[in-house]
């Protein structure tokens, strides 16, 4: 039986754990109970080493480990994706540590966790914090099976976080488009960046829902007639390294392409002839804009001039190089395009590199061609792109004094549309066109695991419609932009706008 044991202003409990070995009454945290009278002592006593014959007790001592030394020792035994592992860093280190590191893990109690929380909410999005918590709680979960702690304070009790408390954490709304919107996305990206590029990648995305790393680390192998297939992604890490690894949740899939996409894909290969990358040693799809050039990656190219002056770049090159072989009249339009644009003679680069960067080309060519506006990046304020207005729909001005040189600026399409905002956008399209759910899911590369979900089947009449509803989608964008202008700076582009103007009506 256990037994009081008299100390200098109070009594503790002591019990027997097994021969020899003996244990002290504490509380959860490890600190030894005081009692103030012997009974107390004695009944607490009692009871823990009832609790060790029924082999229900817990050594007072587990827990006593801080959060940080225990969240590194966890993180070092995770085996997942980089992706993944990046992403549980920095929620570590930047996120959990500075409030939970010196805390011991059966000291963190749930008011810990929610005043926590509610610092965070603060600062940064809710959605942002619902997905740090997330962190907190499996790291929680899993000292629970490691039997250091016996409850989670991180889990969310149940009823809470619903009706007012929820809709009030609820982020906003994503941003959609349509089939013009990503018809006019994908021209503003090809006039920013100064190629077809982006026109091609544009269109890709917005036509297949295909995540951002699956455009970006498209190999050339897997272009096929009628089908891309999504095989692999490249996920950027934040030291700037590019991994290859298998989809999200591994997703993969054949995507059904129509006759147009592939055309337009296949066309874009044959154009750009691409090579095996220094950093993987794979053939991709499309490659990088390039470094940023000196002096800023927002002067004026050959290309824009070009565009302005409606002539080829070569032409350009001849005015500049060898005036003589130029008509006067045309060296005059090219000669008053390089003022308009404050275009610098060797501020652009052949040089193209090997992969986008996530940076690059969602702040610096999808935000904009979306919105109309360049987003804060410090030293500078948010700010419209300034374009001179001719040819429509607008050639951006770049460089220093490119404001003043502007006589317009874009409306926005969709303002807040992000990339990822273009995976929404395709499944409202064939949600739009009455598509099965079986073959959404599939093309998006969701995962259905309801049981109806078992005895849904793609068929090919499916496939085949979905193909003609977004033909027809893609086949109106191009009318409603043809009766917007006939043409269009981006040669790509005024192509198809030609071809499209000769069907007959």
């Amino acid at each position: 039986m256990g037994y009081a044991e008299k100390r200098a202003s109070y009594w503790r409990g002591r019990y027997k754990i097994e021969d020899g070995k003996y244990g002290t009454v504490s509380d959860s945290t490890g600190a030894v109970v005081k009692f103030a009278t012997k009974r107390e002592a004695k009944q607490a006593a009692d009871a823990e080493e009832v609790n060790v014959r029924r082999g229900q007790w817990r050594d007072p001592g587990l827990g006593q480990e801080t959060f940080g030394e225990y969240a590194s020792r966890w993180y070092e035994a995770q085996d997942l994706a980089a992706s993944t592992m990046q992403n549980y860093k920095r929620h570590i280190e930047e996120h959990l540590l500075p409030d939970f590191e010196d805390k011991a893990l059966a000291g963190i109690l749930r008011t810990d966790v929610a005043a926590w929380e509610k610092k965070e909410k603060a600062v940064y999005a809710a959605s942002s914090v619902k997905t740090w918590r997330s962190t907190l709680h499996l790291i929680f979960e899993d000292a629970i099976d490691e039997g250091l702690i016996t409850s989670n304070p991180a889990a969310r009790r149940r009823g809470r976080g619903k009706r007012a408390g929820r809709s009030r954490d609820r982020g906003p709304e994503k941003v959609v488009t349509d089939a013009l919107g990503i018809l006019l996305t994908a021209e503003r990206a090809a006039l920013l960046s100064g190629r077809d590029d982006e026109f091609v990648a544009v269109v890709l995305k917005g036509y297949t829902g295909k995540r951002w790393g699956e455009i970006v680390g498209l190999e050339t192998q897997f272009v096929r007639p009628g089908v891309f297939r999504v095989e692999w992604q490249l996920y950027e890490l934040d030291t700037g390294e590019l991994v290859r690894c298998p989809p999200k949740d591994d997703s993969y899939r054949n995507i059904d392409s129509m006759g147009w996409l592939s055309s337009l894909v296949f066309d874009h290969i044959a154009r750009t002839k691409p090579t095996p990358c220094p950093c993987h040693g794979r053939t991709y799809v499309f490659r990088g804009q390039g470094a940023a050039r000196t002096g800023g990656h927002q002067g004026a190219k050959l290309v824009d001039v070009a565009r302005l002056a409606g002539v080829s770049t070569g032409t350009v090159s001849n005015v500049l190089n060898r005036p003589d072989r130029v008509a006067e009249a045309t060296r005059v339009r090219v000669e008053k395009a390089i003022a308009d644009l404050g275009f610098v003679r060797g501020g652009t680069i052949s040089e193209h590199a090997a992969h986008w960067r996530r940076n690059g080309l969602a702040t610096w060519l999808f935000t904009p061609a979306a919105s109309g506006w360049y987003p804060k990046k410090a030293p500078q304020e948010a700010r419209p792109v300034p374009i001179l207005g001719e040819p429509w729909p607008g050639v951006p001005a770049r460089g220093r004094g490119a404001t003043d040189r502007a006589d317009a600026c874009w409306l926005p399409i969709a303002k807040g549309l992000t990339p990822h905002g273009f995976r929404h956008t395709h499944r409202t399209m064939m949600e739009d066109l009455g598509t099965e759910k079986v073959l959404m899911d599939e093309r998006m590369g969701h995962l259905d695991g309801s049981v109806s979900a078992r005895y849904a089947h793609v068929t090919p009449g499916m496939r085949e419609r979905l193909k003609l509803g977004l033909t027809q989608q893609w086949e109106a964008a191009l009318d409603a932009r043809l009766a917007l202008c006939p043409t269009s700076p981006v040669r790509i582009l005024n192509d198809l706008l030609r071809a499209r103007a000769a069907v007959p009506r």
